[in-house]
């Protein structure tokens, strides 16, 4: 495909996720069925296109003067690859299947458009109703923050130290270009091509190997500050694909109790491949039947640890998945707070007395964040917040909240990560 034609083509997909208010994924998905021609690397480049797009869709349509898809991307051409208007104009030339010639007022907006006189959440590229939840969160760092939300996120692998080392998978992986990550001591960063994209990891032999995991610096800092040791009994309440049992396994040296589960079975599907290629000693409750009962009875108060890595907006990872911050409604942001509340209730159960409850969201909204540990703070009198241990590196870049740390783009790097920790005391009478 010419490069005017793979614009057309991200136009036809943004057009298809606004009309239906859907995942850009299926969106890309059914694009490419219905257009068995486009090869892979057609593929790749008309996703980027539609990522970058959704990225910046409120700035863009800001400085475009209208909000179609054709608009919006011919705006975040230059907004988030810098194309200047003569640029742009040539791709835009109406032959081969490329999109039709810019119009003048199409060509003035791209050459004047500013976003100065912007509100912050066209500037920031979020929905003006969140807005009020994110300044509480981010205060004077606000703007920059969600800027650096609408940047492409970075490639981050956990080095899988049952198995190996970093600098040993750093050196297998020379090819790649990896670097040591900032803030966490097993994460490799690998960088990503010009269009954005990272290479395939997913076939290299160490990675087949279980030497890594693909997995944010932020997601392995949040393990890593539950404080999970050998010997202890851990339960990871909201288990997922398994991203965070692995590391919790690793920290664990595969000595002691770790066990795995989910509300929803289908999440934990691909967790058993993962163990067993990572070398990953870890017991998976499956909920099964009519009604999912619950696996865990047998377990209440008798936990070290149990880490909650709850269900939330993913505000936090809008890098990452920048069509689901359109789509997020405040009635989904209370659907998913009345779940963080079920959820941390089933796991104070679980935790033996001394022992903690480690919250961790990949959410920038006080509402998930803060309030959920409070909430739950005022619900059990047996259970207290307590500060976040920090390493050293680590501490001047979170932000400290009333109950936990924040973590964000611009100030850690990573994706939005909250951590907070509530211990459980000893019954004295």
């Amino acid at each position: 495909m010419t490069p005017g034609a793979r614009l057309s083509a991200a136009i036809e997909v943004l057009a298809d996720i606004a009309e239906r208010r859907r995942p850009v994924a299926d969106a890309l998905k059914d694009w490419g069925l219905a257009h068995r021609f486009a090869g892979s690397g057609d593929r790749a480049t008309i996703a980027t296109l539609v990522y970058d797009a959704l990225r910046r869709r409120a700035s863009a349509a800001w400085i475009m003067g209208e909000d179609s898809p054709r608009a919006v991307l011919i705006g975040s051409l230059r907004l988030q690859r810098g194309l200047a208007a003569r640029t742009v104009a040539e791709l835009f030339t109406g032959e081969r299947f490329a999109p039709a010639p810019l119009s003048d007022t199409e060509r003035a907006r791209l050459e004047t458009g500013t976003l100065t006189e912007a509100p912050v959440h066209v500037a920031g590229d979020v929905p003006e109703w969140v807005v009020p939840s994110l300044e509480a969160a981010l205060g004077d760092d606000l703007l920059p923050e969600l800027r650096a939300l609408a940047r492409r996120a970075p490639l981050d692998i956990r080095v899988n130290t049952l198995k190996a080392t970093r600098d040993g998978t750093r050196e297998a992986l020379a090819h790649l270009s990896p670097e040591p990550t900032p803030l966490a001591p097993d994460g490799l960063r690998v960088p990503l091509g010009e269009d954005g994209r990272g290479p395939a990891l997913h076939v290299e032999p160490e990675f087949l190997g279980g030497w890594f995991e693909i997995q944010d610096e932020g997601s392995q800092l949040a393990a890593r500050l539950s404080g999970a040791r050998p010997g202890m009994t851990v339960i990871d309440l909201c288990a997922g694909g398994g991203g965070k049992t692995l590391a919790l396994a690793a920290l664990m040296n595969n000595q002691g109790r770790l066990i795995a589960t989910d509300g929803d079975p289908r999440r934990l599907a691909p967790i058993h491949e993962r163990l067993r290629r990572a070398g990953a000693a870890a017991e998976v409750r499956t909920p099964r039947g009519k009604g999912r009962p619950d696996v865990l009875t047998d377990l209440d108060g008798t936990a070290d640890l149990v880490l909650v890595d709850a269900p939330c907006t993913g505000a936090g990872t809008w890098r990452r998945n920048p069509d689901a911050k359109w789509r997020l409604r405040p009635g989904s942001l209370a659907t998913r707070v009345a779940e963080q509340e079920s959820v941390l209730d089933r796991a104070a159960r679980l935790v033996r007395p001394g022992g903690r409850l480690v919250y961790v969201t990949c959410s920038l909204l006080p509402e998930e964040n803060d309030a959920a540990v409070a909430g739950l703070a005022g619900r059990r009198d047996d259970l207290t917040p307590r500060p976040v241990d920090l390493p050293p590196e680590v501490a001047p870049k979170v932000r400290r909240t009333a109950h936990g740390i924040q973590m964000s783009p611009e100030r850690t790097g990573t994706d939005g990560f909250y951590v907070a920790l509530l211990e459980r005391g000893y019954d004295r009478s």
